[in-house]
């Protein structure tokens, strides 16, 4: 699975839920964090895009007009962030629903 992620300022939010509305980037996962409670910057939003190759195409494109794509390196570490933060959820709710 092909994905992307950006750092968007704060300041074009409403932009940023514009662009997450478009029809094709809708469709796919969409996780949107606020970069200071993920180490980054206190002013901006983290937005990854998670979906088939010509959406996430797509969703580079449209997020270009709003935020910037976070180099390859930093991208990495930072989507490694988002998919444990993911997995803990998944098991806590494990947990949630099996003690007896």
């Amino acid at each position: 699975m092909a994905w992307t992620i950006f750092a968007v300022p704060s300041a074009k939010r409403a932009e940023l839920d514009a662009v997450l509305k478009d029809d094709t980037i809708s469709r796919q996962s969409q996780k949107v964090r606020e970069a200071g409670a993920m180490g980054g910057p206190s002013d901006a939003t983290y937005v990854l895009i998670e979906g088939g190759a010509d959406a996430v195409r797509h969703a580079d494109e449209l997020l270009a007009k709003v935020g910037t794509k976070l180099p390859a390196a930093d991208a990495e570490g930072l989507y490694r962030r988002f998919k444990d933060e993911e997995e803990a959820a998944s098991a806590g709710m494990g947990l949630f629903f099996t003690e007896g």
